[in-house]
């Protein structure tokens, strides 16, 4: 039975999530080379060139999935969006939430509203 390089690379990629999730040190640091562990051992089990370190070119600050939720929630959890950070002009402070729960109840919750008590 043949296993394609994909399955290989999802496999590793199970085994040591637990591990990568762990270290708390900046990627490409010494010590901790470029990408996560996870996405090192992808690479190497389907023969993919390295990923490179997080906040460099073709390989912006966090992970997919932070990118993914930030795009999704317009946040700036990853690092890679600063112009959706709370208190810049397109994204006043609070969630959008606290802010719709600010101009239901007229209150300040959020921030965004000072005016409002």
């Amino acid at each position: 039975m043949t296993v394609s390089p994909l399955l290989r690379g999802l496999a590793a990629a199970a085994v040591l999530t637990t591990l990568a999730a762990c270290d708390s040190t900046r990627d490409g640091t010494r010590g901790n080379p470029p990408s996560t562990a996870t996405q090192r051992a992808y690479d190497r089990a389907t023969g993919s060139p390295a990923t490179p370190a997080d906040g460099t070119r073709g390989n912006p600050s966090g992970t997919a999935a932070e990118r993914a939720l930030d795009r999704a929630a317009g946040t700036d959890t990853s690092g890679a969006y600063p112009s959706q950070r709370d208190g810049t002009r397109g994204n006043p402070p609070g969630t959008a939430a606290e802010r719709a729960y600010d101009r239901a109840t007229g209150s300040n919750t959020s921030g965004a509203n000072p005016a409002r008590r």
